[in-house]
C-alpha cells in the first residue's frame, strides 16, 4: 500500500485507545469506568498473559485518584532497545553438538547481542526425551532437533531475554519433549512465547513490552487465522505499551529470499501470508513485526511507519543447517522504539554461519536486504545505508 501525501501515524496512545474502545463496544462495555486485564508474574521482571493454562492470574485495574477523577494514564517516558535475530540451532543430539557444552557458541557475536529486549527464534527443543516426530514420517524431509536441557543457560549467558517457540519444530519430540524446553527456559528464568493465547510482557524502564509468536504449527498462535491474530494482538495493544510480533512463516530454500504474494506453500504445507499478516497485526497495534522461517533473509519495510522484517535467516545452525550463499547469510537487527511504540532508529548488523555452523560477524547481509527491499516493496521499502543504517522511505 501506497501511502497518501502527508500521511502521519497516529500516536501510540491514541491507536491503544481507539482499539480498545472497539473491542469494549464489542462486548457492550463501552462508558464502563474500569478495564481489568490479566497478567501472571513471571520471575525476572516478566509477565505472561494467556488464554488458559494453570497459572494464576493477578488483576491489574485502573486507577482512581483521592478526588475520584480517574487517574492519568500510564505515560512512560524514554526508548525501548531490541535487538532482535533469526533461527537458532546450536546442534542436535547425540552426535551434533559443539566443543565445550556450547560455552564459546556465541563468543564472536556476544558485543551484537546486547539491548533491553534480545529476541531469538528457538529452531528445536531443549530435550534428551520424548519421541522422534521423524520415526512417524517417512520420506527424506523430515528433520527433528534437540540439543540438551542445559543449553537454556548458554542461550541466557548469551544476552537473550525472551525466545520465540511459535516455530515448526518446537514439536519435534512430541509433548515430553515441548515440557522439557519450557522447564529448561524456565530454570534460567528465560521468558519464551509463541504458545496458543500466550503474551509474553517485558518492563523495560517502566515500559511494558509485550511479546507474541505466531507460526502456522499446532500448539502456536496461528499464523493463517488473520482475524484471531488481530485479537490477540489488540489485546496486548491494550495491556502493554511497545507490542513486538514475531512471525515464522513462508516457503524455505535458498532460492526464497523475495516475500512471495499470497499464501506460500512448502512441501504442501499452508506456510502463511506473511504479507497481509504483518499488515494486519499493525492495523491491530503491533510496533515492530520480525520474521524467520524461511531459513534465509528477506526484505524490510514500513507500514503505518511500523517496521516489519520479513525474514532474518538462519543465525546459527550447527551440523544441522545447509550453509553456502544465502543460507549462510544472517544478521541482527537493532532497533529504537519510543515508549509509544514509534520507530526511532535501526540498524542491520550483518553476520554469517561459518562451518560447521557457528554465527561471526561479517557477510553480505546488507546487500541482500537492501536489494530485496527495493525489489520487493518498492516506495514502502527500508532504506539500508552501507554501514547498514535503516530508515524510513
Amino acid at each position: 500500500m501506497i501511502r497518501s501525501v502527508g500521511w502521519r501515524p497516529r500516536p501510540r496512545r491514541e491507536r491503544q485507545q481507539t482499539v480498545r474502545r472497539r473491542r469494549l463496544f464489542a462486548l457492550g462495555l463501552v462508558g464502563v469506568g474500569a478495564v481489568a486485564v490479566a497478567a501472571c508474574v513471571l520471575r525476572g521482571g516478566s509477565e505472561d498473559a494467556t488464554s488458559g493454562g494453570a497459572a494464576q492470574p493477578v488483576p491489574l485495574t485502573t486507577r482512581t485518584a483521592p478526588s475520584g477523577a480517574p487517574a492519568p494514564p500510564h505515560r512512560p517516558a524514554g526508548n525501548v532497545r531490541i535487538a532482535a535475530v533469526g533461527d537458532i540451532v546450536m546442534g542436535s543430539l547425540p552426535d551434533d553438538l559443539p566443543p565445550d557444552d556450547g560455552a564459546s557458541f556465541f563468543d564472536p557475536v556476544e558485543g551484537l547481542l546486547t539491548g533491553d529486549v534480545v529476541l531469538g527464534n528457538l529452531e528445536g527443543t531443549l530435550t534428551t526425551s520424548g519421541d522422534s516426530k521423524c520415526e512417524y514420517i517417512d520420506g527424506p524431509n523430515c528433520f527433528a532437533f534437540h540439543a540438551p536441557p542445559s543449553y537454556g543457560r548458554r542461550l541466557k549467558d548469551a544476552g537473550f531475554t525472551v525466545l520465540n517457540t511459535a516455530n515448526n519444530h518446537i514439536d519435534d519430540f512430541g509433548a515430553e519433549g515441548r515440557r522439557d524446553t519450557f522447564a529448561a527456559l524456565r530454570s534460567v528464568d528465560l521468558p519464551f512465547t509463541g504458545r496458543l493465547g500466550q503474551i509474553t510482557v517485558q518492563r523495560v524502564h517502566g515500559i511494558r513490552v509485550a511479546l507474541i509468536g505466531f507460526a502456522p504449527d499446532r500448539g502456536a498462535n496461528d499464523l493463517t487465522d488473520i482475524p484471531a491474530a488481530q485479537r490477540l494482538t489488540a489485546r496486548a495493544a491494550a495491556m502493554a505499551d511497545v507490542v513486538i510480533v514475531t512471525m515464522h512463516a513462508g516457503a524455505e530454500g535458498s532460492d526464497r529470499t523475495h516475500v512471495e504474494p499470497g499464501t506460500e506453500y512448502f512441501l504442501g504445507e499452508d506456510r502463511g501470508d506473511s504479507y497481509r499478516f504483518s499488515r494486519a497485526v499493525i492495523d491491530a497495534g503491533a510496533d515492530l513485526v520480525v520474521g524467520s522461517g524461511p531459513h534465509v533473509m528477506r526484505g524490510m519495510e514500513f507500514y503505518k511507519g511500523r517496521l516489519i522484517a520479513y525474514s532474518l535467516g538462519n543465525f546459527s545452525g550447527y551440523k544441522v543447517l545447509g550453509l553456502g550463499g544465502t543460507l549462510s547469510t544472517s544478521g541482527v537487527l537493532q532497533v529504537t522504539l519510543g515508549a509509544d511504540g514509534t520507530y526511532v532508529s535501526g540498524r542491520l548488523n550483518p553476520t554469517r554461519i561459518v562451518a560447521p555452523g557457528t554465527p561471526e560477524p561479517g557477510g553480505d547481509a546488507i546487500d541482500l536486504v537492501s536489494t530485496m527491499s527495493e525489489e520487493d516493496f518498492g516506495p514502502n521499502a527500508a532504506h539500508i545505508s552501507d554501514d547498514g543504517i535503516i530508515r524510513r522511505p
